[in-house]
């Protein structure tokens, strides 16, 4: 009976652990396939290179070529709610902040993570999504350092430029640093 009974349980563990094939999402139609796509899927490599790019040039105090990268409309916002329209508010902005409260810049640790939303869950836009975390070492011309970490969302229009950036940075100690309440 022992035998009868170890040989039943495994014949249902072997049931149960049968693989199914999977379901495809693809369907043959008039001899083509389609796909039908997630909500979120990963994107193409190249966004990470227009973004690691991007960010070099602007580590390096290149502010013209890091905006060379962004759409005449652009938006750059901060997760404090601060923001700045248009591609030419953006360079005035940091060609100032560049060169007259940063000394220099070192990104490190950099992570990018490419995504193409297809399907937003809330407010995002739809599209390409550039997504970078780093950590930043800062030093301000009044020769305070700073360390800290930034993680930056870059949204691409339909010509591979950056038509918004959104900014989640902690300003109080960079203001601290800076002398300012």
């Amino acid at each position: 009976m022992k035998q009868f009974l170890l040989a039943v349980i495994c014949l249902v563990v072997v049931a149960a652990c049968k693989n199914e094939p999977e379901k495809s999402t693809q369907t043959a139609i008039a001899g083509e396939s389609t796909k039908t796509s997630g909500p979120v899927e990963f994107a193409d490599q190249k966004y990470v290179d227009i973004g690691k790019k991007a960010w070099e040039l602007f580590e390096a105090g290149d502010i013209d070529g890091w905006a060379s990268k962004f759409a005449d409309n652009a938006k750059f916002r901060w997760s404090s709610g601060d923001s700045l329209a248009g591609k030419a508010a953006i360079l005035k902005y940091w060609k100032d902040r560049r060169m007259n409260v940063i000394d220099s810049l070192h990104f490190s640790n950099e992570i990018w993570l490419p995504l193409n939303v297809n399907q937003p869950q809330s407010v995002e836009t739809k599209g390409i999504w550039l997504l970078n975390w780093y950590n930043v070492k800062a030093t301000y011309k009044n020769k305070q350092t700073l360390s800290f970490w930034v993680h930056t969302d870059m949204h691409f229009n339909n010509d591979n430029l950056i038509d918004e950036i959104i900014q989640y940075i902690d300003r109080a100690p960079i203001n601290a640093a800076l002398g300012k309440k």
